[in-house]
């Protein structure tokens, strides 16, 4: 019987563990709260917690549509990172000789630093939500495909000789070993990708965007509007809690349950 994962343990320990995380947030909150109360730091320097959260009351940062642009960009740019990422995956375990010729080839673009690749997205693909998109992939799509094919090329000898020995195809070894082994790989850089494609997003918005959370923060900073800036920030980080937290619901999904059943 193989051990379950301990992140996905039982329903009570789960909502232990969770009650755990949230009680730890809300102790940093509250320090962070009185400590600002307690030395007067200016807000311009470090709004405190109640401050930050005012300004989601006013209209003029235009929260909701900046946001929505954002998260746009962040799940456009991951879901394409995985979609190629995955089949690129699958194409060089495939193909030795197209891995031979074109893996290596990745290796190099990936060395492109992705902040000099958003100018050129401009002048190539003008301003607007798409640009972020492909600098969001770019930087996220490549550590997906890693995992994966690493996943996939470790075949444990013994089940590839049984296939062979019982004239298995190649897809079948694909459908019932590679992929089931896989699982954990895929999802490891998945989780790796959705942290990588928020900052992909945002990169994109600092060199040049029309709309967005980064595009607001540019627009705050030189006014010293900390407390709309930290919000942002704030925001972003939720954005990629629940893209991760999406890619473990997924995990929990596929792979635990090929766990429990074995």
């Amino acid at each position: 019987m193989a051990r379950e994962h301990p992140v996905f343990s039982d329903d009570g320990r789960s909502m232990r563990n969770l009650a755990i995380i949230l009680i730890v947030h809300l102790a940093v909150i509250v320090l962070w709260q009185v400590l600002v109360d307690a030395f007067q730091v200016p807000k311009f320097i470090l709004p405190s917690p109640l401050a930050t959260i005012a300004t989601l009351t006013s209209a003029k940062y235009a929260w909701l549509s900046n946001l929505a642009v954002t998260a746009a960009e962040i799940l456009g740019g991951f879901c394409l990172g995985a979609l190629v990422g995955i089949m690129l995956a699958v194409l060089f375990t495939w193909s030795p000789l197209i891995s031979l010729l074109l893996l290596p080839l990745f290796v190099t673009l990936n060395m492109i630093p992705k902040v000099a690749l958003g100018p050129l997205f401009i002048v190539w693909f003008s301003y607007g939500i798409f640009p972020n998109i492909l600098i969001a992939f770019s930087i996220c799509f490549f550590p997906i495909m890693l995992t994966t094919a690493r996943g996939l090329s470790e075949v444990e000898p013994d089940l590839l000789d049984l296939v062979k020995s019982l004239r298995g195809s190649r897809w079948t070894l694909f459908r019932k070993i590679q992929l089931p082994g896989a699982l954990p790989y895929v999802f490891s850089g998945m989780k790796v990708g959705a942290i990588l494609a928020v900052a992909g997003a945002i990169v994109g918005e600092f060199i040049a965007s029309e709309r967005g959370l980064g595009y607001l923060m540019i627009q705050v900073q030189s006014s010293l509007d900390t407390p709309a800036m930290v919000m942002a920030v704030v925001l972003l980080t939720l954005l990629g809690v629940a893209l991760y937290g999406l890619v473990l619901g997924l995990e929990r999904m596929f792979v635990v349950r090929d766990i429990r059943l074995q």
